[in-house]
């Protein structure tokens, strides 16, 4: 029973029992039933006309309040701060989903880890795989990094591809517009206010991008060192080299040995930063950089993964190209 069959039922027992009072007794009641009524409805008059949105992760989750605005109310699963493939479930997230008129996740075996347990137990028509509500971006996408065949002993890669293809604006647009379509569909009364969110979103980010490639076009072809293997989309978008890992495979936890490796290269290439994200052994990465003179440099995935971020995609961005350009010392 939807929200809007729940106010009329409501609204006519009211009416039906207001009306069997007594001539003498209406006045009287009347005005504390309606304004018992009033208050009954509040929350549903604040909610009523909102998408209820569940992200797997905060960078889909910004870009599904950039299109949704007002009109939906929008929350992730994963914290910023958290690593996505493995995100803590939890009995909430499940009343989250069981709530949602759309589940907006990444795909690509990102969250398969933890969401499909969640789904399990999760009764809602709305998200179920194929339904209107179940939006998935990575098919969408020009995945990077398609295994030839998968192996267990290559480490923690992906069928479908690289799957942290977010940290690419462009791939990030494709996302806005795929997230736009569904709301469209769910809420065709809103579709144009959904469409203007996008095509004020894509705007802002055609023109920031113009400004990221300009702040990061003295580091082309640089080299730079990561943690894991997160970056591929960013260094593809603005011609860097981030593909030399502190961990030896993905997901592997670093050896001495490969970290003696990863010492000799980075001394033989100059390589000048190594990256490393908030839920990565941040004192690993500060011994390696000591060792070759380079900077650490704190970067996430995700919005309000590091300070200054908060505010939303286009923030994250910002700080990951100002971020990276100083410790390069860009011009």
């Amino acid at each position: 029973m939807n929200k809007t069959t729940c106010t009329n039922l409501l609204v006519g027992t009211v009416r039906r029992a207001v009306l069997n009072l007594s001539q003498t007794a209406r006045p009287a009641v009347a005005p504390y039933l309606l304004a018992f009524v009033a208050a009954l409805l509040l929350p549903f008059a604040a909610h009523a006309d909102k998408l209820n949105v569940v992200a797997t992760t905060p960078d889909l989750a910004a870009i599904a309040r950039e299109v949704g605005g007002d009109r939906a109310e929008v929350r992730s699963l994963a914290k910023p701060m958290e690593d996505p493939h493995f995100v803590q479930a939890k009995p909430s997230f499940i009343v989250a989903l069981n709530k949602a008129d759309a589940l907006i996740e990444g795909g690509a075996e990102l969250e398969s880890g933890w969401l499909s347990a969640l789904l399990d137990g999760t009764r809602n028509r709305n998200i179920t795989a194929g339904a209107g509500g179940r939006i998935a971006i990575a098919p969408r996408i020009e995945m990077l990094e398609r295994p030839r065949e998968l192996d267990r002993s290559h480490g923690d890669v992906h069928a479908s591809g690289n799957p942290h293809f977010l940290t690419d604006p462009e791939n990030a647009k494709i996302a806005a517009r795929e997230i736009c379509e569904a709301f469209c569909k769910l809420d065709s009364a809103s579709a144009d206010f959904y469409r203007d969110n996008l095509g004020k979103f894509t705007a802002r980010l055609d023109a920031r991008l113009a400004d990221w490639r300009k702040t990061l076009a003295p580091l082309k072809g640089a080299r730079i060192a990561a943690y894991h293997n997160t970056w591929a989309y960013f260094a593809r978008r603005f011609e860097l080299n981030i593909d030399l890992f502190l961990e030896p495979k993905p997901g592997i936890p670093p050896s001495p040995a490969h970290l003696a490796s990863v010492v000799k290269t980075m001394k033989s290439d100059n390589v000048r930063a190594v990256i490393v994200e908030p839920f990565q052994n941040r004192k690993t990465a500060e011994s390696v950089a000591a060792q070759t003179g380079a900077r650490v440099v704190d970067f996430a995935q995700h919005p309000g993964g590091v300070k200054g971020t908060e505010g939303g995609y286009v923030e994250l961005m910002d700080y990951l190209v100002a971020t990276l350009a100083k410790a390069l010392d860009a011009k």
